[in-house]
């Protein structure tokens, strides 16, 4: 067997793994669904786990060898139900999409109704979009926030679940900085007869570290990815009750997946394990703070920020009251050349298209993993609208560039 490293037998690959390091390291990260893991949980996903068949679930495997991949998902398991309080845990997703699919397998038939947010109102595409597999295989029909608050307009999802008698309703959010009413949702769906899952793929780890509210013990159903907020293994993640602790199980093997990606469970065991620490719960709470301080400076300097705030780890922002003929995807190409990368997003009553929204979504997870507090943080904001001010003016994105280099060399990644 060649024992070789990848820079001795793909020096192409190598090139492009030691590029992204170097990205990463020479930028900052405030895609709201983007973070850093730690060299453990890296270490873990690159592990010998990677060969290793292990169809089924501990104990009941479907091939010999597994007693380190049923030690490995076991401990992943015990470790997600002591953060979030969960009965039942199923941690072999691909993705928080992959999550998805598995609940509406397990309690849904094709051309069920799903009741979920818009998209372009912060809502996700497994959620119901026409473009992806929930779209095309359920009828579909979509909530909003409401238009002068950018909250979830909770009277109107009521009014939506009476006449639409939808089979589940689905809570949680891509593009959402407010907390998220679970109870609330929970009563509706419960007066219409209906399923209740809340989907945590973006706060995962604000819930587990009691910064934001839970909806386990209240939802039918709660998913999540595990590696947003949470900073743990690229994959997904089911909670339920233990009565229908089967129907999921079954839904997502055989029913959506195949064998389990062993090596990413095992980066979830151990990010799931570094978030039971005190630490993690300063981190989650740094995160939100810095959401908060950045909200805050960037209403100072005149932008309109749906919600007019956050509560939790991202900020939305509506440039069309302050820079009406600026477009999400003009700064987000500007401030990618400045080292600063997030994403241009559709924002309440888009008048744009989605490849060319009228919004930007900034988060705050990976830039607090590199130690930024608040007034870090704020410089940040003030470094983000001198961009949008003059997003075409190469003089100015050069200076900005300049100061985010001096950041990222004093908030180092990855010695």
């Amino acid at each position: 067997m060649d024992d070789s490293h990848v820079r001795d037998v793909d020096p192409a690959v190598a090139d492009a793994l030691s590029g992204e390091v170097q990205r990463q390291q020479d930028t900052l990260a405030m895609i709201a669904s983007e973070n850093h893991a730690s060299r453990a949980v890296l270490e873990a996903q690159g592990s010998a786990l990677t060969n290793k068949y292990a169809e089924g679930y501990p104990g009941e495997r479907y091939y010999a060898g597994c007693e380190y991949a049923d030690a490995v998902e076991e401990l992943a398991i015990e470790r997600a139900k002591e953060l979030w309080g969960a009965a039942h845990v199923n941690v072999q997703p691909h993705s928080g999409s992959q999550a998805n699919m598995g609940v509406y397998l397990a309690v849904l038939d094709p051309g069920d109704k799903i009741l979920s947010l818009d998209l372009t109102h912060g809502g996700h595409l497994s959620h119901g979009h026409p473009a992806n597999f929930a779209g095309q295989t359920y009828e579909v029909e979509q909530y909003e926030v409401d238009a002068e608050t950018g909250y979830v307009d909770y009277d109107g999802l009521e009014d939506l679940a009476e006449s639409f008698d939808p089979d589940i309703i689905v809570s949680g959010y891509s593009a959402y900085p407010r907390e998220v009413e679970w109870e609330r949702v929970q009563e509706i769906a419960e007066a219409a007869d209906a399923y209740h899952l809340a989907d945590i793929a973006h706060i995962t780890g604000l819930v587990a570290a009691g910064v934001h509210s839970s909806p386990v013990g209240v939802a039918d159903f709660v998913t999540g990815s595990t590696h947003k907020t949470i900073r743990a293994g690229r994959g997904g993640i089911i909670m339920c009750e233990e009565e229908h602790a089967d129907a999921i199980d079954k839904a997502v093997f055989p029913g959506a997946q195949g064998g389990p990606l062993m090596h990413n469970i095992a980066g979830k065991a151990v990010g799931f394990g570094e978030a039971l620490s005190e630490e993690f719960e300063a981190y989650a709470e740094q995160t939100v703070e810095n959401a908060k301080a950045l909200a805050d400076r960037l209403e100072e300097h005149g932008l309109s920020l749906v919600s007019g705030g956050t509560d939790n780890h991202l900020v939305l922002a509506d440039l069309r009251p302050s820079h009406p003929d600026t477009t999400g995807k003009d700064v987000e190409a500007a401030l990618e050349t400045a080292g600063i990368v997030m994403n241009a997003n559709t924002v309440p009553g888009e008048t744009r298209s989605a490849f060319d929204p009228s919004g930007i979504r900034l988060g705050t997870p990976a830039i607090t993993t590199r130690g930024f507090d608040e007034e870090a943080t704020r410089e940040v904001a003030d470094l983000i609208v001198r961009v949008i001010d003059d997003y075409d003016d190469e003089s100015v994105v050069e200076d900005v560039a300049e100061r985010v280099d001096e950041l990222t060399d004093e908030y180092t990644l990855y010695e």
